[in-house]
């Protein structure tokens, strides 16, 4: 485990090839949270499996789905697949209304 950014109860850790994050996602930490997890993304090897983790994330948050859009570029960018997002069940709720399930390997909290 490392931790890549830790702000007033946001957690971001790398658990293997998994980025996990805890915590109140809001647009104050929104960018200091994608830059971290991009700059992990962009260290691993092109072609590495790596999943998303934000069971973890309090309540429903639109920032919470722009800094998982972001490390899905991020990611393909390098040239990685990803194998799967885990999300809280208000989070798989906002992914849906949104119409992203189609573009991400979503899981709910059950997966």
């Amino acid at each position: 485990m490392s931790r890549l950014l830790a702000r007033n109860g946001l957690d971001l850790e790398a658990r293997e090839k998994c980025l996990v994050v805890c915590g109140a996602v809001g647009f104050e930490h929104a960018a200091e949270l994608a830059d971290a997890g991009s700059r992990w993304l962009a260290r691993r090897q092109a072609g590495e499996v790596v999943s998303f983790d934000l069971r973890g994330v309090a309540g429903v948050s639109s920032a919470a789905l722009t800094v998982l859009l972001e490390w899905a570029r991020a990611a393909r960018r390098a040239g990685l697949t990803l194998e799967r997002v885990r999300l809280s069940a208000a989070l798989l709720r906002l992914t849906d209304l949104a119409g992203l399930e189609r573009l991400l390997p979503v899981e709910s909290m059950r997966g």
